[in-house]
């Protein structure tokens, strides 16, 4: 399969890695890659699932995918291609090299039964005509920390913190994010590998700040959360001004979770606390005492596509019984388009084809967005994206659609 004449898209092999990654470094800035980061990624890429397109001997589209399993709204863990290293060479835009990446992407996708293809996008304009739709978004902050102070609550002067070096609590750690992931859609299950991505720390990549320093919660002789942070030395006219950045805060109950935050407001000589892709209902907003000192600001987070509508709906549960027939347009994977009629409840569902009448009429980009409960269908309807074809299907649709929890990737991929 190519996009014309001159071109082959075909599936990556391994000794061609090296090629494939220099074109992806090239494609997004070509700036210097630690070689700790190149062979990070090539211990976690799948090859049979990794694609490139040539021009000749040159390469000049890259995208691959990884075989996740997603929490949806319920707690089922739901098998998600996680779609990775897209790029096109700059000599070759406009001329469908991507079009064909993600053409014979999805249909491999569908074929191996996965209901679900999800992606970050570095460019979020770019996925939507492929049926991509945005389903989380994640908090950043800049926290004045002279300037704002907590509220804990009870049972978090109970919590033992102690420092230890990331890799000898690595286990630990991993077995409380374990722990989390059925609790939160959009949450992945991490496959074998990929626990060493959260101590990738090159000093090339620390922009003067500290090595990676972690702190570990412990209740009862047992570690119940860790915050992984970084912290940069400063001075002003007025004395220190030193930043602390966060890279990962995971807590199982609220009072470690507490404790986890006070710590990192407290540390000496530092004056901003800076948070970045966090849950947008991460507690911590509803302990500060002034949350315009807390500078938070929005961002997209995780894009879903729905490869196979009927499994992908079926897979979920909802939070209130909902019986809707769905007129479904998808001019890329035409197999979805046509009427869908879901039922279900908060213990399971059904989505099968149907000729009933349809009662609401959307994309699957919409039904992407709206799949993981953190954006409403009837916010969509008043983007004019979602059409209500049964009065009073859309406030129904939209109440079980929603999630108890806010939906939140943990990690890029």
């Amino acid at each position: 399969m190519g996009t014309d004449r001159a071109t082959e898209l075909r599936v990556l092999r391994p000794q061609e890695f090296d090629e494939y990654w220099d074109g992806l470094v090239r494609a997004f800035g070509g700036g210097s890659a630690p070689a700790e980061e190149r062979e990070l990624d090539r211990s976690v890429t799948e090859f049979e699932r990794s694609m490139a397109v040539w021009d000749g001997d040159a390469l000049v589209g890259t995208s691959g995918a990884f075989s996740f399993r997603m929490t949806v709204p319920g707690g089922s863990q739901v098998p998600a291609a996680g779609v990775t290293m897209v790029s096109v060479a700059a000599t070759h835009r406009r001329r469908g090299v991507l079009t064909s990446m993600m053409r014979r992407q999805l249909d491999d996708v569908h074929a191996l039964g996965e209901p679900l293809a999800v992606l970050t996008a570095s460019e979020p304009a770019i996925y939507g005509r492929f049926g991509y739709g945005a389903g989380t978004f994640q908090l950043n902050a800049e926290i004045d920390t002279a300037r704002t102070s907590l509220t804990l609550p009870a049972g978090a002067d109970g919590v033992r913190l102690r420092y230890a070096k990331p890799a000898d609590v690595l286990d630990a750690c991993e077995a409380v994010y374990a722990a989390l992931v059925p609790l939160r859609p959009g949450m992945l299950a991490r496959q074998p590998g990929w626990e060493r991505m959260a101590l990738f720390d090159p000093e090339s990549e620390r922009d003067g700040a500290s090595a990676l320093q972690c702190v570990v919660a412990e209740r009862d002789g047992e570690i119940t959360g860790y915050a992984r942070f970084r912290t940069k030395m400063g001075w002003g006219p007025s004395g220190h001004d030193g930043t602390v950045t966060l890279e990962d805060l995971a807590a199982l109950d609220p009072a470690t979770d507490a404790a986890l935050w006070r710590f990192l407001f407290d540390i000496d000589l530092m004056t901003t606390l800076k948070l970045r892709a966090r849950p947008v209902d991460d507690a911590w907003q509803y302990l500060v005492s002034d949350i315009r000192r807390c500078l938070p600001r929005l961002r997209d987070g995780l894009y879903v596509r729905l490869v196979d509508v009927g499994s992908a709906l079926a897979a979920r549960t909802y939070q209130a019984p909902v019986d809707v027939v769905f007129e479904v347009e998808d001019a890329f994977c035409p197999w979805n388009a046509g009427r869908w009629r879901l039922t279900g409840d908060a213990k399971g569902a059904s989505c099968e084809r149907t000729s009933d009448a349809a009662d609401l009429a959307l994309s699957v980009r919409e039904l992407g967005a709206a799949y993981l409960g953190g954006v409403s269908l009837l916010s969509l309807a008043r983007a004019g994206r979602v059409r209500e074809l049964r009065s009073g299907a859309l406030p129904e649709a939209s109440v079980a659609f929603g999630s108890a929890v806010v939906p939140w990737l943990p990690h890029g991929f």
